[in-house]
């Protein structure tokens, strides 16, 4: 179904000089400033400034509004994935089977992690991996599966689980995006080993900077998570200054969270429902305003699941023709995009040795040439978007209606 639920978003009729940028939180932060600030004025008291207090209060709440047993916070979504392959066992030339449209990090991770990736097709509707070509992707190497939440919606995870129970794969999520994403009231990330989130500034949840976290119930993996991300000490160390002289069990690295960091995700998250009900009501709008414009071949679609399953709008994502000549138009009339992803996974350079041709996975690499995401996040106004659904119509019809 089209996400129209939460009703249109009225607005004045479209000026189309006004510029729109893709991404800023201007507005929303100047509006959580006062917890931020009070936070961070507990940190600069405190003393410490990197795997503090702040960092334990915020693995808590992260804890509580996800769900999930175990939450540890690390220096960057990447980072996340790292840990959590490692954690998870991943050993020095193990396959993990990802899909071969996604953010750069969901392949590196696993050479970082000491693996190989290699690579599926996606659904051409979802964006997410598809479990037929995952399934066809396994070979006597590979140990896990590693579907992504992608822009608004989770991967199928009945289909995907049923893979990698057929295989005896461990079943990592890369739910980078996918904050408040739930499948049957389960938070994304907690469907099968373990996921990771990340709070890069333009994500659903967004720090100042680097952060990620990973979630999971499972304590041995929590615990291993949370050593490697401090040099691999496996005693105390967050919070606690003696930890850090303690023995060294594991190779680990240096992925900590900043307390200020944390002081900014704990102000903001008591508004991150509100910011998810805005994102709603905004692809819901978008969607009333461009259902009908010639030369945009797909708006994001949600998919049925066999259990029931919460969206979240990260991305407000469309397939158009000539998509580059639309980007940019758009961005000499001041509207700023984002091109999802311009080189399919097993076509960058750094993977050549893999061996992957054009042409082995079609709908990964027609996504490619003709996805574009739109400004998207909760301080855009009902005038921004008449701005750049009226400059969107005019480059596909001459005309400047909304």
């Amino acid at each position: 179904m089209n996400p129209t639920a939460a009703g249109p978003v009225t607005g004045p009729a479209p000026d189309l000089s006004r510029p729109v940028p893709f991404f800023t939180q201007a507005a929303s932060f100047e509006e959580a400033w006062p917890d931020i600030r009070a936070r961070v004025t507990e940190v600069i008291d405190d003393g410490k400034y990197s795997h503090g207090r702040q960092v334990g209060r915020w693995e808590e709440a992260l804890a509580e509004w996800t769900g999930a047993r175990h939450c540890v916070a690390v220096n960057s979504g990447t980072d996340a994935l790292v840990l959590l392959l490692r954690a998870c066992g991943l050993g020095p030339g193990d396959e993990v089977v990802v899909p071969a449209f996604s953010f750069f990090a969901t392949a590196s991770s696993v050479v970082l992690a000491g693996g190989r990736p290699v690579f599926a097709d996606i659904d051409p509707v979802t964006y997410t991996l598809d479990p037929g070509s995952a399934a066809d992707a396994v070979t006597a190497r590979t140990t896990m599966l590693m579907p992504v939440h992608l822009f608004c919606q989770l991967a199928d995870m009945s289909a995907l689980t049923r893979v990698a129970e057929r295989h005896g794969l461990t079943l990592v999520e890369d739910s980078a995006e996918a904050i408040g994403m739930r499948w049957n009231g389960v938070h994304a990330g907690l469907l099968g080993a373990g996921g990771v989130l990340s709070f890069f500034p333009t994500k659903t949840l967004g720090a100042l900077g680097d952060a990620g976290a990973v979630l999971t119930d499972d304590p041995r993996i929590a615990e291993r998570v949370a050593a490697l991300r401090h040099h691999g000490r496996t005693a105390r160390t967050l919070a606690h200054f003696p930890g850090i002289s303690s023995a060294t069990e594991l190779n680990g690295v240096n992925s900590k969270m900043d307390d200020l960091q944390a002081a900014v995700l704990l102000g903001k998250l008591p508004r991150l429902e509100e910011a998810v009900r805005r994102r709603a009501a905004l692809a819901a709008a978008y969607t009333e305003r461009l259902r009908d414009v010639p030369g945009l071949l797909r708006l994001p679609t949600l998919a049925a699941r066999a259990a029931a399953t919460e969206a979240v709008f990260y991305v407000y994502l469309v397939e158009a023709e000539r998509r580059d000549a639309l980007a940019s138009f758009l961005a000499d009339h001041g509207v700023g995009t984002e091109t999802y992803y311009p080189v399919p996974l097993h076509l960058q350079p750094c993977f050549a040795e893999l061996g992957y041709r054009r042409g082995q996975f079609p709908h990964a690499e027609a996504a490619c040439g003709r996805t574009l995401a739109l400004p998207f996040h909760p301080d855009l106004t009902d005038a921004d978007l008449d701005t750049v659904c009226g400059l969107v119509r005019r480059f596909f019809t001459g005309r400047a209606a909304a």
